[in-house]
């Protein structure tokens, strides 16, 4: 397997008519990383994928794999492996077959083709059911053979355009551990398009988040978490998401209705505060509020709570959960409060 290249984007651009899907995008993907494309549906992550493929046409800007400008070339000599989200695997060839479909159409040797492809299925854990046709193997086995029919190609660049939303729960897990596990063994540059943020979070190096086009922030997903550039990302980015609340800073703490908040070194004027549901709780002192919804998930229970016309969200303990319509003391805790202006950006570090 060829090991992976750099990808880099310069002022890319994509205008269907009078609308712009692509928004004058940069963006360095390091060889080797996997980098997920995340955001809700039309917000530019699909078609920036398809420049890359060469599937479209950029209107403005370039396309780079190392030093080299691929933005003219068609896909199949941009040494890309794609998967799709319908997997697009021929109903009347077996798997073999649809495995060694690429390889066909470069006139492989028929020796080199059963071998590649072989070695492919066997690292994926399909080589014993390669006679079988797709409609007589599971979801997730049709998932792996899309996945190495992409990857017997021996591509630079792999890219993945939510593979793994056809498939149920249990094994979208299990999927999404094989692939990332899969692609740092073979060093392959990979990016996934995903409106999935824990799939983003768990699989990817680092996370470019979309919005209307515009890239809003490309960071790890550790800095996405803890330090999000703007009310977008900061609701986007967790779940349950970020509670963001509009108000008014006055330098010793925040105010919104009826909520008073204390916040030493606090900023001044309209903005928002955030804060993630994990990180309030219940005490004997603190904010008063009144309990609108218990939701048990398990180990965990979400709860509503409402100040005056303020709602939050909480994770707490399963053991900790509050009665509907209790009066309880909610607890802010300083240290883990996000600062933003009127204008939703980040006050503070990012």
């Amino acid at each position: 397997m060829k090991r992976g290249i750099p990808v880099r984007l310069e002022g890319l651009s994509k205008r269907f008519g009078k609308v712009e899907a692509v928004k004058e995008l940069d963006l360095t993907i390091e060889a080797g990383e996997l980098v997920a494309f995340l955001g809700p549906s039309g917000c530019g992550k699909t078609t920036t994928l398809l420049m890359i493929a060469g599937i479209y046409r950029p209107t403005t800007g370039a396309v780079y794999f190392g030093d080299r400008r691929v933005d003219h070339l068609h896909p199949k000599d941009r040494d890309v492996g794609m998967v799709f989200q319908s997997y697009a695997l021929y109903p009347h060839l077996n798997l073999f077959e649809n495995i060694a479909f690429p390889l066909r159409l470069k006139r492989v040797p028929d020796g080199e083709v059963r071998d590649r492809v072989q070695k492919t299925a066997d690292l994926l854990g399909i080589g014993h059911i390669l006679e079988r046709k797709p409609a007589q193997v599971s979801g997730g086995q049709q998932q792996r053979a899309a996945l190495a029919r992409a990857l017997v190609k021996e591509p630079q660049v792999l890219l993945l355009d939510e593979p793994l939303s056809n498939l149920d729960a249990q094994i979208r897990l299990s999927a999404r551990a094989e692939i990332r596990r899969l692609q740092r063994d073979l060093g392959v540059t990979a990016i996934l398009v995903t409106h999935d943020q824990a799939e983003a979070l768990a699989m990817a190096d680092r996370v470019a988040v979309f919005s209307m086009g515009e890239l809003q922030q490309y960071a790890t997903p550790e800095v996405l978490y803890h330090r999000p550039k703007n009310t977008f990302v900061a609701g986007f980015v967790g779940s349950p998401p970020m509670n963001l609340i509009e108000g008014e800073f006055t330098g010793d703490g925040f105010r919104a209705g009826e909520l008073r908040i204390p916040i030493p070194g606090a900023p001044t004027g309209k903005g928002w505060l955030g804060v993630r549901p994990e990180h309030l709780s219940l005490g004997e002192t603190g904010h008063p509020a009144r309990v609108l919804v218990v939701e048990p998930l398990g180990r965990e229970v979400l709860v509503v709570v409402a100040v005056g016309e303020v709602r939050l969200q909480l994770l707490l303990p399963e053991g900790e959960k509050p009665a509907i319509d209790r009066e309880v003391q909610l607890v802010f805790p300083t240290r883990e409060l996000h600062f933003f202006n009127a204008e939703g950006r980040r006050i503070g570090p990012e």
